[in-house]
């Protein structure tokens, strides 16, 4: 069996890595167009701020690694187009610029997705740069150290964490989103606000509800930020507005969302027969809201490159969907968050949606010390299912999450989980859980 894998990041590596010891007989090629796999690229500020020191530490796997499997790797081959009916694919080399065909018995897409780059005026100008693999990390950490006034656009996860890794480095930051909150797709007012105020309190300028509309440069290098409403000083620019999927290799070819993903069935498989598509190319089934959406995360990715593998043969492991589950911590704030939003929920549904939110010790006060920590749950009215969480606090508390992750995948509700058995003991909690007792508080 000839497997042909289009793309190595997380899903790529999940599903190699599990072919090749599921199926050790099989021939497995990878053709890549970076001369790297399997980069964190969640631990891209990370890296910025100095936590961690070499980014060569966030790479998991490698073109070496693989090859000791038995896998052909093809780093730096640009795969050109694929014939789907004839099984075929026209790759290039891109370091001896020469192009041949291959074929396949099994084909996996997992292309990824690359950030979004809007059509502004003056986006040419140099320092400013994109965030999303080694070598954006490398640009990225390197014209740092030289540079002062940083501007960031776009407040999601990887946005704000660059902002706070900037300002740990003693530049001068702004982050600026045309949303109202920073990372309003992930948490809800009473947890945005926090972090908002955490970010101000530190120096950093937040310029919400403005939208770039242009680029101003000195002899071809970016100096200042224009939006409709103000202008900013910069000496180098991040964008971090979004991401999309990396599939314009397919465009009219199988079948997917307008934005591109592909759609695929709970056994990972397209429209075209043999082809296997994970990751962030690809829709994923939003448990909450049961539909299929776009949500780019790394642990979607390897989990969908392993059920690549169980199912290349015959279907045989079905997806779960997810929840969207995940964390973050700014400052000095632990959060995470599952589900929909009381907002996204209320924006992307028809169902009548309510919540609650519970402030609390997370352990007794009789403790030599304790934190509050901030829950809230979102559930339909009607139902009282279960659709979604948020939790901060100084205290890494985060875990909840994950929880309510299983929760709102069972389809849980309001009432089952007010009564669903959890451990006491006053080193970690008080005698009704967190879970508990938010759940309580909406009953």
């Amino acid at each position: 069996m000839k497997v042909v894998v289009v793309g190595c990041t997380h899903a790529g590596t999940a599903a190699i890595v599990n072919i090749k010891a599921l199926h050790p007989e099989s021939d497995v090629t990878v053709y890549e167009r970076n001369n790297n796999i399997s980069f964190l690229s969640c631990g891209i500020a990370l890296s910025v701020g100095g936590v961690v020191e070499d980014p060569q530490k966030l790479f998991y796997n490698s073109p070496a690694g693989l090859a000791k499997l038995g896998v052909t790797t093809k780093m730096e081959h640009d795969v050109l187009s694929i014939d789907f009916d004839h099984k075929t694919l026209r790759v290039k080399d891109l370091n001896k610029n020469e192009v041949f065909e291959d074929s396949y018995d099994k084909l996996v897409l997992t292309l990824g997705s690359w950030p979004i780059i809007p059509k502004i005026d003056g986006i040419e100008n140099e320092n400013i740069v994109l965030c999303k693999n080694y070598h954006h990390a490398q640009t990225i950490i390197e014209k740092s150290k030289e540079l002062d006034k940083v501007v960031v656009i776009g407040a999601g996860y990887i946005g704000v964490e660059l902002a706070e890794a900037f300002e740990m480095q003693g530049k001068k930051v702004t982050l600026v989103d045309a949303e109202e909150r920073i990372m309003s797709k992930y948490l809800d007012d009473e947890f945005t606000d926090l972090a908002e105020n955490a970010f101000i309190s530190h120096g950093v300028k937040l310029a919400l509800s403005e939208k770039v509309v242009k680029f101003e440069g000195e002899k071809g290098r970016v100096t200042k930020v224009v939006t409709d409403k103000a202008s900013y000083d910069a000496d180098l620019v991040v964008l971090c507005i979004g991401f999309q999927p990396n599939t314009a290799l397919l465009k009219d070819q199988l079948d997917t969302l307008p934005n591109g993903a592909i759609i695929i069935d709970e056994y990972m498989r397209t429209s075209k027969e043999d082809v296997f598509a994970a990751g962030d190319c690809c829709v994923v089934r939003f448990n909450p809201a049961g539909d299929n959406r776009y949500i780019p995360l790394a642990t979607n990715a390897v989990r969908m490159g392993t059920l690549v593998a169980r199912n290349l043969v015959e279907p045989t492991l079905k997806y779960m969907g997810t929840q969207g589950t995940s964390g973050i911590k700014i400052y000095e704030y632990n959060i995470a968050s599952t589900g929909m939003t009381e907002e996204v929920a209320k924006a992307t549904t028809e169902m009548e949606i309510a919540s609650v939110v519970l402030t609390d010790n997370y352990r007794p006060e009789f403790m030599p010390t304790y934190e509050s920590v901030t829950v809230k749950l979102v559930y339909d009215k009607a139902s009282k299912r279960i659709l979604g969480g948020q939790i901060l606090s100084k205290q890494d508390l985060t875990q909840f999450m994950n929880t309510l992750s299983v929760v709102i995948q069972n389809n849980m509700t309001i009432e089952e989980l007010a009564m669903t058995d959890f451990f006491f003991q006053p080193h970690f909690n008080k005698p009704w859980s967190l879970l508990n007792a938010v759940a309580l508080k909406a009953l």
